[in-house]
């Protein structure tokens, strides 16, 4: 661990107290008023948080938020760095490695995406079940021991996911699994590019996500990622896309979205509690 995680994790836990924390939550661009579900929130300013970078994009906060939704210890990162802010992939490394010397069992990720497939419209839940890196980067990259080679076979936990699904369904929300294609950004891709990524498997296509679920991975935390499908990718779209419209759509799932996590985080807790 990093020094700057452990002060972070000692500056928290001075805060909240030495409970461990559940679970935590990234919320992508947009998504930032699902904290504002929160019961008994402890806010840290990420520039108070030792190693915690600002984002320096629209639609996303810098504020690690702590307390409880439905019968879960949470903290909720609102606002993630992306590779493409500072070219660094590993911008996010303190963070969740703070998160697991908080005591987490599972990082849930969430994400706003392009759809290249017509069949997942924009405004869709998507849980993803695997992803795409050919960026050529990684936050493992530098690494001196045994750990860096992380076995990323199931990266995304199949247990969380079969829960996330149940959970959707208790509050009648329909979703579905796909690949998520990790972009580094910041320009959106080119009709040419997504027509190639959707050959390759590709059904969603971003510019975050993967480098948090190596780092968690690497840490040994569980991962569950669900990407709001805000739009559909270029060739695919009867008009440009844009920054703005992602906001506005990713703000339109965060109602649906919170009354799964709800259910999901009441049954992660549960099961987690229960041994």
């Amino acid at each position: 661990m990093r020094s700057e995680s452990e002060q972070a994790a000692a500056l928290i836990r001075s805060r909240i107290g030495e409970q461990p924390i559940d679970v935590g939550l990234v919320l992508g661009s947009g998504l930032g008023a699902i904290a504002d579900h929160i019961a008994n929130p402890t806010v840290f300013s990420y520039d108070e948080l030792p190693g915690f970078t600002r984002p320096m994009v629209g639609g996303h906060a810098a504020e690690l938020v702590t307390g409880t939704i439905g019968t879960a210890r949470i903290a909720v990162f609102k606002g993630r760095v992306h590779h493409y802010e500072s070219g660094s992939v590993s911008s996010m490394r303190v963070p969740v490695e703070t998160l697991a010397l908080l005591g987490a069992g599972a990082l849930v990720i969430t994400n706003a995406a392009g759809s290249t497939r017509p069949e997942i419209k924009p405004g869709s839940l998507v849980v993803i079940r695997d992803h795409i890196n050919l960026t050529g980067q990684n936050p493992l990259i530098g690494e001196t021991d045994d750990a860096r080679f992380v076995d990323l076979t199931a990266a995304y936990d199949p247990i969380l996911r079969e829960r996330f699904a149940k959970a959707a369904a208790e509050t009648g929300r329909r979703i579905s699994e796909g690949v998520y294609m990790w972009r580094s950004g910041p320009s959106f891709e080119t009709p040419a590019e997504i027509n190639a990524l959707r050959m390759l498997g590709a059904d969603l296509v971003g510019m975050s996500t993967v480098p948090e679920v190596i780092i968690a991975r690497r840490l040994g935390l569980r991962v569950l990622a669900v990407s709001m499908v805000t739009n559909f990718a270029a060739g695919l779209s009867e008009g440009p896309i844009s920054h703005e419209q992602t906001m506005r759509a990713a703000a339109a799932s965060i109602v649906p979205l919170t009354r799964v996590l709800v259910k999901l985080f009441d049954m992660w807790v549960l099961e987690r509690r229960a041994g």
